[in-house]
């Protein structure tokens, strides 16, 4: 059964922690070709897109401690945005950032009630997690309430970001003008003027299994 090492001192790698603060607003919409805008830093960088460029929201990076993990208290209701957005990208584990693909498939945890099992299709904004790290997951992650819905998906294909879109105001300046409850799929126009805090992946080949199922499974690959 795979092992792992769970207690205050193990912290994701995607967890925002105290310090690490929103960047100042600086943001501006400029027109990039006729009858089109779109929604930039006024100081941008080229990583402040993900590779779809999809701008994302800035949060400052406190320093790493020696073992290159981020430091400082973590604040476990938020994912800091590039850091999940990197791990989502690049399908990596969400606490080590190491490889999360397993022999049996890539995991994916939700909380108990957050998805419908049943549904054919399932978007998550929850980067995977290695076969070493899931009870580390299950135990730390408050709405996991120690028994997540696992999914053990075999693709997941990305599908688009969540956010909030901007537009103009009449007297200048930007406003929010929409926050969708859903994620905006990448190819919709929208995005021009998005400013993205997580990046969503699409599960559709995958099966659902009770934890204990998933550690099972885990040790018969091993």
């Amino acid at each position: 059964m795979p092992s792992t090492s769970v207690g205050p001192a193990v912290v994701p790698y995607v967890i925002q922690r105290v310090g690490e603060e929103a960047a100042p607003d600086n943001l501006v919409i400029r027109r990039s070709a006729p009858g089109r805008s779109r929604l930039h830093y006024l100081d941008e960088d080229p990583r402040d897109r993900d590779p779809r460029g999809v701008l994302f929201a800035r949060v400052g990076w406190n320093p790493l401690g020696v073992d290159g993990m981020p430091t400082g208290e973590p604040q476990w209701k938020f994912m800091h945005p590039h850091r999940q957005m990197m791990t989502m990208q690049t399908l990596r584990c969400q606490v080590c950032t190491q490889p999360a693909r397993t022999k049996a498939g890539f995991i994916f945890l939700a909380g108990p009630r957050d998805e419908d099992p049943t549904r054919t299709e399932i978007l998550t904004n929850q980067p995977p997690v290695c076969a070493r790290h899931v009870r580390t997951v299950a135990a730390l992650c408050p709405h996991m309430e120690k028994q997540p819905m696992v999914f053990l998906a075999r693709s997941a294909p990305l599908y688009g970001v969540s956010g909030v879109l901007y537009g103009r105001l009449a007297r200048g300046g930007l406003h929010v003008v929409a926050r969708p409850d859903i994620a905006v799929p990448y190819g919709n126009p929208d995005l021009a003027t998005f400013l993205a805090s997580q990046m969503v992946r699409r599960l559709s080949s995958f099966r659902v299994l009770e934890f204990g199922e998933l550690l099972e499974e885990l040790a018969t690959a091993a």
